[in-house]
């Protein structure tokens, strides 16, 4: 049977056909996953046979970037197909306006949206960290249904709480589950998808798991298997390596799922982190500089990977460069949905269905807004711009009103990946015509609001 739906491109009204045969998207991602975590991305005491298969069966990327090194500013890239500080997400989203960088814009469009305006049911399982004022909860902002919870994190995976509170929920309402989280998100998803088939909808599925995120709690059980395994392994390490072999394992439960409801053939699957793994906590970025919280390639360069079987060739790696805000508007192409108003982000859907596709010639941006020093309530930031085989960084926290004195670097990141041969002295017209880059968009930016509005 078809189903006529109408969707609104900018002012008119545009007839989609949807079929119980139309596309589902799984779109999976992990929180603070170190870019050597997996053991195809070269993680020698790590095994992870679930994401290892998945990577195997589609296109895995090598050079593929986060759009921030910390939570929010990634989240909003994906779900709107833009920086994040366009839609006022230039920071971390937290419980508390004096402790807070971002608000959802009112006029931002999450992607997620045309979806369900094209018939998808659409779902997040897992963690939101967009806002929890009731207009930028999820079922305002383009899902269906949520199950999960609103924010950055919790204090312990069994109890679900952050300061004494229990964070998950089933749409607006306080639930109370009982078991480790990574295991609820991962019953929760596959009922989901059990529920859209038996409805006979498509679906788009954003499954958002908390872990590796701290505190790193692996049940006890996958913990002492590294333990025995390990020889000489740290306690944190060991921690970490428990915590993401719970987590390729629940990941491969629910790929499982995907097959035996007969859904493999006509799912899209992707898979990334938000960002790099936190060093101190076990994560291992292999030789990539830093981590989670610097915007150095250690902080902001993650795995990623498309599968459709079918359609996009089975073992395929690329070097080719994308980032998150570019996920769904590729999506929206691969599934026929028009995407009609501003965004940064561009389809990679070519080089998926074809192998090959021209590098972008773009600047990319990557920023964090925080304040580091609380006694005096300055906003500060780090930021880069990659462009071309060139990266310019300030990793350093600086005060927007000392911007001028701010010291940057500059890196050819094809011939020095690790970030170690700073070239900014050796070229400092390189340096300032890409800094000049950089502040343009920076101005552009600050122009757009991202505090809540009181009572909002």
């Amino acid at each position: 049977m078809k189903r006529v739906i109408i969707i609104l491109a900018s002012l008119l009204p545009v007839t989609f056909v949807a079929t119980a045969a139309q596309l589902n998207v799984l779109l999976i991602m992990v929180d603070d996953l170190g870019y050597a975590d997996l053991s195809c991305y070269g993680s020698t005491d790590m095994r992870t046979p679930h994401l290892d298969k998945l990577m195997s069966e589609g296109m895995r990327f090598n050079q593929f970037y986060a759009n921030s090194c910390v939570c929010s500013p990634t989240r909003a890239a994906l779900l709107s197909g833009c920086y994040p500080e366009r839609v006022g997400i230039p920071g971390v989203v937290r419980l508390h306006d004096d402790d807070s960088w971002g608000c959802l814009t009112p006029d931002s469009i999450m992607l997620p949206q045309l979806f369900q305006k094209a018939g998808y049911r659409t779902s997040l399982i897992g963690k939101w960290h967009l806002g929890v004022q009731k207009d930028n909860r999820p079922n305002r902002r383009g899902f269906d249904e949520f199950h999960g919870f609103l924010l950055g994190m919790m204090d312990d995976y069994w109890e679900h709480t952050r300061q004494g509170f229990e964070q998950m929920r089933k749409n607006e309402a306080t639930i109370y589950p009982t078991g480790h989280a990574t295991d609820l998100i991962t019953q929760w998803s596959i009922a989901r998808m059990k529920q859209d088939v038996e409805d006979d909808v498509p679906f788009f599925q954003y499954l958002a798991y908390n872990a590796p995120h701290f505190p790193v709690q692996p049940p006890e059980e996958w913990l002492a298997k590294v333990k025995a395994r390990e020889e000489g392994i740290t306690e944190v390490r060991a921690k970490m390596v428990a915590f993401v072999e719970h987590l390729d394992d629940s990941i491969g439960k629910v790929l499982k799922a995907v097959d035996d409801l007969g859904l493999r053939d006509n799912t899209i699957v992707f898979f990334t982190s938000d960002n790099g793994g936190l060093v101190r906590v076990g994560s291992n970025n292999g030789s990539l500089r830093a981590g989670k919280t610097h915007v150095y390639d250690g902080g902001i360069k993650v795995p990623a990977c498309f599968r459709w079987p079918g359609h996009i060739k089975a073992g395929q790696q690329t070097e080719f460069r994308a980032l998150t805000m570019d996920v769904i508007p590729t999506l929206a192409e691969l599934c026929g949905i028009p995407v009609n108003h501003r965004i940064d982000g561009c389809s990679i859907a070519s080089l998926l269905k074809t192998g090959k596709q021209a590098p972008f010639d773009r600047p990319e941006y990557f920023m964090w807004m925080q304040q580091k020093d609380k006694k005096t309530r300055q906003d500060t930031t780090k930021e880069a711009l990659l462009y071309l085989d060139w990266k310019l960084v300030q990793n350093d926290w600086i005060r927007l009103k000392d911007r001028a004195r701010a010291k940057y670097e500059l890196y050819n990141i094809k011939d020095d990946p690790c970030e170690q041969n700073d070239m900014a002295a050796k070229m400092p017209e390189k340096t300032h015509k890409m800094l000049t880059r950089l502040e343009a968009h920076i101005a552009e930016m600050r122009r757009i609001p991202w505090k809540r509005t009181a009572g909002k």
